[in-house]
C-alpha cells in the first residue's frame, strides 16, 4: 500500500510533483472502495483520494441494513424491483431497479465472503429485517453498524490488493481536456500545497450533500463536492428537488434512529398515544414509506398533536434484552444523549434531512456525459431511488453501482493513452485559492453556512409552497452574492481548515441553488416533494426527471429541461400504505 500523502515531493516547476493513475476515485466510502476492488482485482494503478480517512467516510454512520431479494427466502428480485419502484412514487428509471434487484442478492453474499459478519438468525442463515415499503424482510444487516462493517471489510481488500491513497487531499476541480476528464487539482491539506494527479479515468464517489440542509443526519463532511465538481464541469444534476427527511431524528440532535427500530416493531405515538400512522399508512403502518411516515408525523405535529415539536418513539414492547441484544446502539445513543432508556420510555422523535435522492446524472454503468467521467453512490443519480428511497435500498446501491462503475471504467481505461496536463490548470487554481485566501474582514464562511442550510430546511423542507421556494430563491440569491466576501482568517498552508470550509461552502450554495432551481420548476407532488399548493401526482405531465445545467449566460447561472423517466412493466398506480 502507498499513502502518496506521506511521498517526499518532487522539486520542480511550481513545487509540483505530477501523479499518475490508470483510475482516480474521489470518495472512499462504500461506493468509492467498491469501485476500487474491482479496479485493483484487475491489475491496474488506482488511488482514492478522500479528505477524511477511508474508514471515517459517511458510510461509516448507515445503520440499518442492505436489502437484498434471496431466492431461498422465498422472496424474488422482481418483487424487491416493484417495492422499490413504488416507494420512487414511479419516478426511479425501470432498467436501472432490474439490474440492481437483480444483482442484489450475488452482491450481498459476494460481501460475505470478503468477510462481512453479517448477524445471524437462530437457524444459523443470514438474518433480515422488514424496512419500510416492503412487505417482506429482506434487509440483511449486521447489528445496528452496517455500514461500518461493509467499509471495513472493503477497506482491507483493497489495501490487499495494493490501492493507493490519497488521505486527507480534497479536490478542487475536475481537469477535462477535449471532452474527456483526465485528472484533477487537489489540495493537500496537511502541508497546503496544491498538485496535479492524472489519470485515464476519474470515478466520482463523494458521497451525498446533507449539510446543505440542517439540522441533517448527514456528517459536517458531507458537503456535496462531487455533485458540484461534475456540475461545475458542465455535468447536469437530476432529480435535485428529491431531498429524503428521514422519520426518526433524536430531538434536538439530528442524530438518526434508525429504521431498523421500525424493522424490529417499535411506535409511532403522538400526544393522545395514539398510533397515528393506522390514519396514513393502515396497511403498512411505521414501515410505510419514508416520505409518507415524515409527512404524517410532520402533520401530527403541525396540527398540535406532537410534543414540543416532536413525537414519540416506543420500543418498551419489544423488552429489555430484546432492544440491547439488536438494537444495542440506539440504546446507547438514547441513553447518552436523552438519558432515556428505551425499555423504559419513549423517545421523542421528529422528521431530519437525510439523503439526496438527487445527483450526477449517470447510465447504469456509472457514465457521465463526459468521456472518462464516472460517478456512483449517493452523489450519483442512476434513478434507482426516483422521488424516495426505501430504507437498506442505498447501500445496495452503493455496492452494485460502485462495481458497476469501477468494472465500465476499468475496461474504458484500457484504450486510452498516456497523455499529460498542462501546468497552466495548476497556475490558475492556485492563484483562485490564494485569491480566497486574502479575503479579509468578510464574514466567516459558518455563518454563511448556517443561514444557507437554515433557509433550505424552510423553503424546501417535508412540506413546500411556491411562496417557501421563492423565498428559498431569495435567500440562496443573497447567499450567492455574500459567498465572495467570505473572510479566511487563517493565513497558514498547513491544515488550514478556514481554506476547505470556504471550498465547500462554494460546492455547497452550488448544490443548494440546484436544488431550489429544480424544486421550483416541478408542478405537482410526488415522493419526497409535497407541494401543499399543488398536492396531486401529475403523471401526465410530470413524469420525468429534472436536470439541471450550469449555464453561465442565462440570468440565474442555471438551466432546467426535463427528460423522460424509462418504464419497462410496471405503470403507476396511486400509491398506498
Amino acid at each position: 500500500m502507498i499513502y502518496q500523502n506521506d511521498c517526499n515531493l518532487e522539486k520542480g516547476q511550481n513545487n509540483n510533483r505530477m501523479y499518475q493513475h490508470d483510475i482516480l476515485i474521489i470518495g472512499a466510502g462504500l461506493a468509492g472502495l467498491r469501485a476500487a476492488v474491482e479496479g485493483v482485482r484487475n491489475g491496474l494503478n488506482i488511488a482514492v483520494i478522500s479528505k477524511v480517512h477511508p474508514v471515517r467516510s459517511h458510510s461509516n454512520a448507515a445503520q440499518g441494513g442492505i436489502n437484498a431479494p434471496l431466492v431461498d427466502r422465498g422472496d424474488d428480485w422482481e418483487d424487491h424491483a416493484y417495492d422499490t419502484i413504488k416507494g420512487s412514487d414511479f419516478l426511479a428509471d425501470q432498467d436501472a431497479v432490474e439490474i440492481m434487484s437483480r444483482e442484489a442478492g450475488d452482491s450481498v453474499i459476494e460481501l460475505e465472503k470478503m468477510g462481512v459478519i453479517f448477524s445471524r438468525g437462530d437457524d444459523g442463515k443470514l438474518g433480515t429485517r422488514r424496512f419500510g415499503g416492503q412487505k417482506i424482510a429482506r434487509t440483511f444487516f449486521v447489528g445496528a453498524i452496517t455500514g461500518s462493517a461493509i467499509l471495513h471489510v472493503l477497506y482491507e481488500q483493497a489495501l490487499k490488493y495494493g490501492l493507493n491513497i490519497y488521505e486527507e487531499w480534497f479536490v478542487t476541480k475536475l481537469i477535462i481536456v477535449e471532452g474527456r476528464c483526465q485528472g484533477v487539482v487537489a489540495l493537500d491539506i496537511k502541508t497546503g500545497e496544491l498538485h496535479l494527479i492524472q489519470a485515464k479515468a476519474v470515478i466520482i464517489a463523494a458521497g451525498g450533500a446533507g449539510r446543505v440542509f440542517e439540522p441533517s443526519t448527514n456528517a459536517l463532511i458531507c458537503t456535496g463536492d462531487g455533485i458540484a465538481l461534475a456540475w461545475n464541469a458542465g455535468v447536469p444534476v437530476m432529480d435535485m428537488e428529491m431531498i429524503q427527511y428521514h422519520p426518526t431524528t433524536l430531538a434536538g440532535t439530528g442524530i438518526l434512529m434508525s429504521e431498523a427500530a421500525r424493522g424490529e416493531g417499535a411506535y409511532l405515538l403522538n400526544s393522545k398515544g395514539e398510533r397515528f400512522m393506522e390514519t396514513y399508512a393502515p396497511d403498512y403502518m411505521e414501515l410505510a414509506s419514508r416520505d409518507v411516515v415524515s409527512r404524517a408525523e410532520q402533520t401530527e405535529i403541525d396540527e398540535g398533536r406532537g410534543i414540543d415539536g416532536n413525537v414519540l418513539l416506543d420500543l418498551r414492547h419489544l423488552g429489555r434484552e430484546h432492544i440491547e441484544s439488536g438494537l444495542g446502539y440506539l440504546q446507547e445513543v438514547a441513553v447518552e444523549f436523552m438519558g432515556v432508556d428505551l425499555a423504559e420510555q419513549p423517545i421523542p422523535i421528529r422528521p431530519g434531512m437525510h439523503y439526496i435522492m438527487g445527483g450526477i446524472k449517470t447510465d447504469s454503468d456509472g457514465a457521465t456525459s463526459i468521456n472518462g467521467l464516472y460517478a456512483a453512490g449517493e452523489c450519483a443519480n442512476v434513478s434507482v431511488h426516483g422521488a424516495n428511497r426505501l430504507g437498506a435500498n442505498s447501500l445496495l446501491d452503493t455496492v452494485v453501482f460502485g462495481r458497476r462503475a469501477g468494472t465500465h471504467a476499468t475496461k474504458y481505461v484500457r484504450d486510452i493513452s498516456e497523455t499529460f496536463i498542462d501546468e497552466k490548470y495548476l497556475t490558475d487554481e492556485r492563484n483562485r485559492l490564494q485569491r480566497i485566501i486574502e479575503n479579509n474582514g468578510g464574514e466567516r464562511s459558518a455563518a454563511v453556512r448556517n443561514d444557507m442550510a437554515r433557509s433550505m430546511t424552510d423553503g424546501v423542507g417535508v412540506f413546500r409552497d411556491q411562496n417557501s421556494m421563492e423565498k428559498a430563491i431569495t435567500s440562496m440569491s443573497d447567499v450567492m452574492n455574500r459567498i465572495s466576501q467570505v473572510s479566511v482568517d487563517r493565513k497558514g498552508k498547513i491544515f488550514n481548515t478556514d481554506l476547505v470550509f470556504a471550498l465547500e461552502l462554494e460546492f455547497m450554495v452550488n448544490i443548494a441553488w440546484s436544488v431550489v432551481n429544480a424544486a421550483i420548476t416541478r408542478q405537482e407532488s410526488r415522493g419526497a416533494h409535497f407541494r401543499t399548493d399543488i398536492t396531486d401526482r401529475d403523471d401526465k405531465n410530470w413524469l420525468k426527471h429534472t436536470l439541471v445545467f450550469k449555464d453561465v449566460n442565462s440570468e440565474n447561472g442555471v438551466r432546467v429541461e426535463t427528460a423522460p423517466v424509462t418504464i419497462t412493466k410496471w405503470k403507476p398506480i396511486e400509491r398506498r400504505y
